[in-house]
């Protein structure tokens, strides 16, 4: 098992760890990690580690493994860290900050087009939503003022729990049509934005997010694309 220390803290940047083992592919598992596995639309974070006084080895993304662990991929196949290494990690933070900001603005854009979504995926520069959207999106620069307005409002992010029965009594928070939320644990992982009477939106997600709507800055529409008879997809990009 590996502890995902960037659930409790995803500004963490860095951390120590230790080697527990190797894939047949050539990851690398370690005991706890801040590098966050690709899932829910969100890229696996990179970034690097050292050990031994200045060995390194640069990560390209992370993975989920087998069970709980997370899996740490090499940029190149290049001497990894023996089992029982004792070793520093270090996050791209640029890249992940980011991916956070970006994340916490697709829930947003989720709220401004209350429609159910098909698909999603997060970037360094942009992220996009497919909405079930039979007709074309309307009055698409109100909908820009509209989530512009709601970062300006610098509403706090939290997260919370809840079991499986109690999901299944509010389907209604589920948001996405084709993927569900992780279940079997016995627990799962809600995003809320905004508190009490001023909350806007609740949510199953797993990923990063800001801790607040003003730090992810101004954003625009891009491309809004018809994938498919009533399928639309948005996209969203970060002005800066």
């Amino acid at each position: 098992m590996t502890e995902m220390l960037f659930r409790s803290d995803p500004y963490q940047r860095e951390a120590k760890g230790k080697v527990l083992g190797h894939t047949d592919e050539g990851g690398i598992i370690l005991d706890q990690t801040v590098f966050y596995p690709t899932g829910g639309g969100q890229p696996g974070d990179s970034g690097v580690l050292t050990w031994n006084n200045g060995q390194s080895l640069e990560i390209a993304t992370t993975i989920k493994g087998e069970g709980d662990q997370i899996v740490l991929v090499p940029a190149a196949p290049n001497p990894m860290p023996p089992i029982g290494t004792h070793l520093e990690q270090k996050l791209d933070w640029e890249r992940r900050y980011r991916h956070m900001r970006i994340h916490t603005a697709l829930h947003l854009l989720s709220v401004v087009i209350p429609l159910p979504v098909t698909g999603g995926a997060v970037g360094a520069e942009k992220g996009r939503l497919d909405f079930n959207m039979p007709e074309p999106l309307e009055n698409r620069e109100a909908l820009e003022e509209g989530i512009n307005g709601l970062i300006d409002r610098d509403l706090p992010i939290r997260e919370t729990w809840i079991t499986d029965e109690e999901l299944d009594a509010s389907p209604g928070l589920v948001k996405t049509l084709r993927v569900q939320p992780p279940r079997g644990s016995g627990r799962i992982r809600l995003v809320a934005i905004g508190e009490g009477k001023d909350m806007i939106d609740l949510q199953p997600c797993g990923g990063t997010h800001v801790a607040r709507t003003s730090e992810i800055g101004r954003v625009h529409f891009g491309k809004v694309e018809k994938k498919g008879k009533t399928n639309r997809r948005v996209n969203l990009l970060l002005e800066a």
